[in-house]
């Protein structure tokens, strides 16, 4: 950490204090400190790789047009010069703007943090809550019709997706990091292996550009654990990702994450089904090729967590959090048999 309690508190415009800052969970692309004071709490997410001012302006307009419509989620505070993203400096406060250092995108990829002079941080209302249950009738309900309503709100996209969620890393980009790998010495080198020999190709076979005339301007990260249930309901957090995408294909992912993923409950995922066509959802499953951002996303996070987890010019910690993301990932892989079954029992789903 770049910052202290006192520079957000000026970069905000939160008043005197005392303040105080308290590391709480770390993501892909961030780490998540509390920050409180005078009996109030904010979340402020540190970008870890930079931060891309585009991306940003992407996230605040479509938390505003979802919450419009009903959808429940953390403010986003703009800093004391209206910016919604802050490069926090020890002796400065805040510069202002994001700037743009690497990309705070979907990638997750290695980078610098924020630049030598500071981290790029967001203040958000802090939520206290559970983890959503995926596994809850309710929340099941309350997740297909939010998904609804988000693709209404992003309707009409006309922007090309970022290649994250089209495209998959060729087999010679795979080979090149193995052999990197092994020469670091890590000890899942031999399974990165095994798994560029077989489903890395078979997955990346169902990988394709989507439709044009399916696009949205969406969340793009849905899953159970960006969802808190606090006393007034549930509220989804971590829109870092928003962006556009195929309706079809983030709905076929969430689908599958919230059903249970390789072990699928299919009756989860017809209920979430029905909720989302209920609330006037268009996407449809229509067989394998509907997940294609599943495996997509699958994909590139493996790739781009072993390049961080042999990157030198990143921290120590930074390299074993990738470690165990590779190797988690890799446990986790989406199952092309499971996803075949998915598709056929939702087939009914119109």
């Amino acid at each position: 950490m770049r910052f202290t309690a006192d520079h957000i508190a000026e970069t905000y415009r939160l008043g005197a204090g005392p303040w105080a800052l308290a590391p709480v969970t770390r993501g892909a692309l961030g780490q998540i400190w509390r920050f409180s004071g005078n009996g109030s709490s904010w979340a402020v997410k540190e970008l870890l790789f930079g931060c891309d001012e585009e991306q940003v302006r992407r996230e605040a307009g479509l938390r505003q047009a979802a919450e419009d419509l009903g959808i429940a989620s953390p403010r986003l505070f703009p800093n004391r010069h209206g910016a919604y993203v802050s490069h926090v400096t020890a002796s400065s406060g805040s510069s202002g703007s994001s700037g743009s250092s690497g990309s705070s995108g979907s990638s997750g990829s290695s980078g610098s943090s924020g630049s030598s002079g500071g981290s790029y941080v967001k203040l958000y209302d802090w939520i206290d809550g559970a983890e959503a249950d995926a596994s809850d009738p309710g929340i099941l309900d309350w997740f297909g019709r939010t998904m609804a309503l988000l693709h209404t709100a992003g309707q009409d996209a006309s922007e090309t997706p970022d290649s994250w969620y089209e495209r998959s890393p060729q087999d010679v980009e795979w080979k090149a990091l193995h052999k990197q790998v092994r020469q670091a010495g890590l000890p899942w080198a031999e399974a990165l292996g095994r798994f560029i020999d077989t489903s890395a190709a078979e997955l990346a076979h169902w990988v394709t550009p989507a439709d044009p005339g399916d696009l949205v301007t969406s969340h793009l990260d849905l899953q159970p654990q960006n969802v808190l249930v606090g006393r007034d309901g549930p509220v989804l957090l971590d829109w870092d990702n928003a962006g556009v995408t195929s309706a079809e294909r983030e709905f076929a992912r969430a689908v599958y994450v919230w059903s249970g993923g390789k072990h699928v409950d299919v009756d989860s995922a017809r209920r979430l089904a029905r909720a989302y066509r209920g609330a006037g959802g268009r996407a449809a499953i229509t067989g394998p090729q509907s997940f294609s951002m599943l495996f997509a996303t699958a994909l590139n996070f493996v790739y781009v967590q072993a390049e961080c987890a042999i990157d030198r010019t990143v921290t120590a910690a930074q390299r074993e959090f990738a470690s165990r993301q590779v190797v988690a990932s890799l446990r986790g892989m989406p199952d092309l048999e499971v996803v075949s079954r998915l598709a056929a029992a939702l087939d009914a789903v119109r």
